[in-house]
């Protein structure tokens, strides 16, 4: 990866919705050039994806929260099993197995305090391998950056 792959990927990043006449003019190429190079940086997986980035508060998910999960029993399957749980739930927006006395962090946006209710039954409560969760609610952003600098 070059400079000039760099300087395409912060472009993608800040705006992936740009024509590729516009980004080949900003870093100097050809649009076919340009077009070869993000095709070959989508190929070999650096560009994993494009997405739209949506404003949780008007897409209905205004309430976010961090969960901290300590589970009873450890081992591989354990984690894999509660991990294909939580997966499944549209609340759930990231899920880390993590080092340390906390086993799984989740981050959660939610619509409202009764849909955390209902899946706190379902994910913790009812978990039978679940042995304590400690909920933090955002009240506050001070940064929150989705791209990776280069």
């Amino acid at each position: 990866m070059d400079r000039v792959d760099r300087k395409l990927l912060n472009l993608m990043q800040r705006d992936a919705s740009r024509t590729n006449l516009a980004m080949a003019d900003e870093v100097g190429l050809s649009p076919s050039s340009c077009l070869r190079r993000l095709q070959r940086l989508r190929k070999s997986g650096v560009i994993e994806k494009i997405v739209a980035i949506l404003n949780p508060a008007r897409a209905g998910r205004g309430i976010k929260a961090l969960v901290t999960v300590e589970l009873k029993l450890h081992g591989e399957q354990h984690m894999r099993r509660f991990l294909e749980t939580v997966v499944t739930e549209e609340a759930v927006s990231h899920a880390y197995a993590v080092t340390g006395a906390t086993d799984v962090v989740l981050m959660l946006r939610l619509h409202d305090m009764e849909e955390f209710d209902a899946l706190c039954d379902r994910l913790f409560r009812d978990q039978n391998n679940v042995a304590r969760f400690f909920t933090m609610i955002v009240i506050r952003s001070a940064k929150e950056e989705t791209a990776i600098r280069l």
